[in-house]
């Protein structure tokens, strides 16, 4: 995304009412993605003439020709015509041709949507040549301020920090799903405050048996509650073994990261800040948000060492590899036998 290519700046097209000739929408948010085409559209299309002047295609559905008369073809009894073309990394090699050639000289009373599905990077002559808007899914700090921002917007709703972030553990980064359960939540309240007993009821997850939960007793190396835990996590929506594995292993780096950094003198009163900063350096997921992680993370790093955190990570390798295997034993019996192995000092698995 070129740096004048930002949501700020496409918001201002809608609310200007000057609109690029061709925007690209892409990234691996497709829920965000499709909200972002749903602004355009709203937008840029007349609702007096919309059967007219908006067409909604699927790129792999299209011939060159048909590209060419899609185009090709002017508004009526409006200003405009909107085209969307859906998975356009999908046309045919003499349709997308057609597009090229179309992008180069576009018109001025068209406006032409592109998208492109989750996974896939358009090629430099789709990004040059629109407005290339990328989506992608926002997590930790970014996402609360997220969910803060659609209850209030779009279900007229306050929502409390506790139940933003017990929301975040049940569902992540999904933002159709978050969504969902916010909307669930806000007819829950009936014009209220969402805290986090409207999340446990509408949700079906309960305070103390979230995935950041699960996450504060490994660090912990509290084993008894690491375990009980194991099953009811498992259980939430969108939690699935492999996520879990994922979040610990940047947990169990940053633990062995932090050991190191007091090694060399750092005061633990300085580890949150140089945590934060390891998570802006290295992009590292860890399935919740920044704040809560690296205050976990700073509180607990003094029963870790390098080694316990080296065997760790073995070890998280290991079930990740099991976890993948459909072979394997459940995802249950694995993970407790992963947080059993990381909640056991590498000094006492020698004894």
């Amino acid at each position: 995304m070129s740096s004048k290519d930002t949501p700020k700046q496409f918001m201002s097209h809608i609310k200007d009412r000057a609109f690029a000739p061709a925007y690209l929408f892409w990234g691996d948010d497709e829920w965000r993605k499709d909200a972002a085409l749903r602004e355009l559209l709203r937008g840029a299309v007349d609702p007096a003439s919309r059967d007219f002047n908006l067409d909604q295609l699927r790129g792999p559905d299209l011939d060159a020709d048909g590209v060419g008369t899609i185009l090709g073809t002017p508004p009526m009894m409006a200003d405009r015509r909107v085209v969307v073309i859906r998975d356009v990394s999908g046309m045919k090699k003499a349709a997308r041709a057609a597009l090229e050639r179309y992008l180069a000289n576009p018109a001025s009373d068209v406006v032409l949507a592109l998208t492109v599905p989750s996974g896939v990077k358009p090629e430099a002559a789709l990004t040059n040549r629109c407005f290339s808007l990328q989506v992608n899914a926002v997590s930790g700090d970014e996402l609360a301020r997220w969910i803060v921002k659609q209850s209030q917007e779009r279900f007229g709703a306050q929502i409390t920090p506790d139940a933003v972030s017990l929301l975040q553990s049940a569902v992540g980064d999904d933002a159709g799903a978050l969504m969902m359960e916010l909307d669930k939540a806000a007819s829950y309240v009936l014009g209220g405050t969402i805290d986090a007993a409207a999340i446990e009821a509408v949700v079906g997850i309960r305070h103390g048996e979230t995935s950041s939960d699960l996450l504060n007793a490994v660090a912990s190396r509290d084993v008894s509650q690491a375990m009980t835990l194991v099953g009811p996590v498992l259980a939430l929506p969108k939690t699935t073994g492999v996520g879990l594995a994922m979040a610990l292993a940047t947990q169990t780096a940053a633990l062995g990261w932090g050991a190191a950094q007091r090694a060399k003198g750092v005061p633990l009163n300085r580890l949150a800040k140089e945590y934060f900063d390891l998570l802006k350096r290295t992009g590292a997921f860890p399935g919740r948000p920044w704040g809560e992680a690296t205050a976990a993370w700073t509180k607990h790093v003094p029963q870790w060492t390098v080694a316990d955190a080296e065997s760790g990570l073995r070890a998280i390798l290991r079930a990740d590899e099991r976890l993948k295997d459909t072979r394997a034993s459940n995802d249950e019996q694995v993970l407790q036998t992963l947080v059993l192995e990381l909640c056991t000092s590498s000094e006492q698995r020698r004894a």
